[in-house]
């Protein structure tokens, strides 16, 4: 068969990014086979197949490129999640490989290949201008996460977490399955253009049907991002994970879920988005405040990490809300930010983390003293999630704010600064027992000399964003007039 009928080469040039990482996948489970000894090697062999896929992607994307007859769309804003996602699976992969050898993983080929396939997954999602498509990589991303939710197989906790996020995932999936079956049969298409046609020619077979079609994939979407009230699995699985995989966890597959969600209702749903701003509305505020609330009451950090997660899901819902080029700009930089400060937040609780311990409140109590880097790399990226000046998340959440209060959302942002006082408490809290408080159980930092850089430079960006955040601002404006 000639698929030249069918596809042109400018198709097969816009998924080289994706063919990239599926061949570096490969070569690694072929030298997991060949029993390669060196960890490095392995390693290696990833962190290149991300860069050259980087690469290729920045070459390939252009200005709207339809690829495969419609169901892909290449433009600045997938470049900028493409950019995103390799990022954090880089940076991901580099603190994983002394982490997962102190908690006793024999493994080293399997790790990578679920990170890269979770990142295709990921790509094709904010790539797609097709429900079967978003489906596609949606479970792409699921499946690669369920396995490494539950990668310490020897760990019960990771064993249970990994249970729980596949059952849960499983029936995630059915919602947007539904939901996509049901606006199929209200308009006629999965493809986004079709969609906006049928919606802008009145061509729909049941308005019914499309009602509930969008309101079934917000709650598939809203189970990914941990959205309230479908967050339930969010804490169990994220203190069960292992905390490398917590970080890519509560990262990458918010900014997969938030993109696709941007592109959905600023494009082929733009004529419903009235008609959901209350849904938006309320669904913010639920999830900002019960995020909140109950990260107060944790004594565990990764539970309280992931509490602060759901509630930073709830200031990203504000953006959709809104839904213009200022909010999806705001949205685009809170998430880089936010991904930033989550990995690097999550590498240091990596480091000093025993299996034993570790990972209390109390734990943390004279870290200040032994390894005052670490301590103070901390203290950066606790104070940028509470969103104090001069860090990146002040300027993040100043845009976002900004953007509501344009468009008269008033009550909306003066309970969001109320969320964003009460959040300051849990943040200092872990401050003040990493400086304030006698020290107790030691914790030893097992992590090398490029780790403890790697999470330096990371927290000097969040310093150095919040001072001059245009470079930035500028990347993020850009991709945002691509998102119609």
């Amino acid at each position: 068969m000639d698929l030249s009928q069918f596809f042109t080469t400018a198709d097969f040039i816009g998924i080289v990014p994706e063919t990239i990482l599926t061949v570096t996948a490969l070569s690694v489970l072929t030298l997991e086979m060949a029993r390669v000894s060196r960890p490095w090697i392995i390693l290696s062999v990833a962190v290149l197949g991300l860069l050259l896929s980087a690469a290729a992607a920045f070459i390939t994307s252009g200005n709207n490129q339809i690829l495969f007859g419609g169901m892909l769309k290449l433009n600045q804003i997938s470049l900028f999640f493409d950019m995103l996602y390799i990022s954090i699976g880089l940076i991901t992969l580099i603190f994983s490989q002394g982490y997962l050898e102190k908690r006793g993983s024999k493994s080293r080929g399997e790790y990578p290949v679920l990170i890269l396939f979770a990142v295709i997954g990921m790509m094709l999602m904010t790539r797609a201008n097709d429900l079967v498509i978003v489906f596609l990589g949606l479970e792409l991303l699921s499946i690669s996460l369920y396995v490494l939710v539950g990668f310490l197989r020897h760990d019960n906790l990771s064993n249970e977490s990994g249970l729980k996020y596949l059952l849960l995932g499983a029936f995630a999936t059915g919602f947007f399955l539904f939901g996509a079956a049901f606006t199929y049969g209200a308009t006629g298409t999965t493809n986004y253009d079709g969609i906006v046609l049928a919606i802008a020619n009145d061509n729909i077979l049941s308005k019914i049907y499309l009602v509930l079609g969008i309101g079934l994939l917000l709650i598939g979407f809203a189970f990914k991002v941990a959205l309230v009230p479908f967050h339930m699995w969010s804490p169990d699985v994220y203190q069960g994970a292992p905390t490398t995989v917590t970080g890519f966890l509560c990262t990458a597959p918010k900014a997969a879920g938030f993109g696709a969600l941007l592109i959905l209702f600023n494009n082929p749903l733009a004529d419903m988005h009235y008609q959901w701003q209350d849904i938006f509305w309320l669904l913010a505020v639920l999830t900002m405040t019960v995020g909140n609330v109950t990260a107060l009451v944790q004594s565990n950090v990764k539970r309280m990490l992931a509490f602060s997660s759901i509630s930073h899901a709830g200031f990203l819902v504000m953006g959709i809300l809104v839904l213009n080029v200022s909010s999806i700009s705001a949205v685009l930089f809170y998430l880089v930010t936010y991904s930033v400060i989550n990995l690097g937040s999550f590498a240091i609780v990596s480091a000093v983390e025993r299996e034993e311990n570790g990972l209390k409140f109390k734990d943390y109590r004279g870290l200040g003293l032994r390894y005052p880097w670490l301590a103070a790399a901390m203290t950066i990226f606790m104070i940028s999630l509470a969103g104090f000046p001069p860090t990146a998340g002040f300027v993040a959440k100043y845009g976002l704010f900004s953007a509501a209060i344009a468009e008269g959302y008033i009550w909306l942002v003066v309970i969001a600064v109320l969320n964003t006082l009460i959040s300051v408490y849990y943040y200092l809290r872990l401050v003040i027992n990493m400086y304030m408080k006698e020290e107790e159980n030691a914790l030893i930092s097992s992590f090398n000399i490029i780790v403890i850089g790697l999470i330096w430079i990371m927290a000097a960006m969040m310093i150095i964003l919040g001072i001059i955040p245009g470079f930035l601002l500028e990347i993020t404006a850009e991709a945002a007039n691509f998102t119609s």
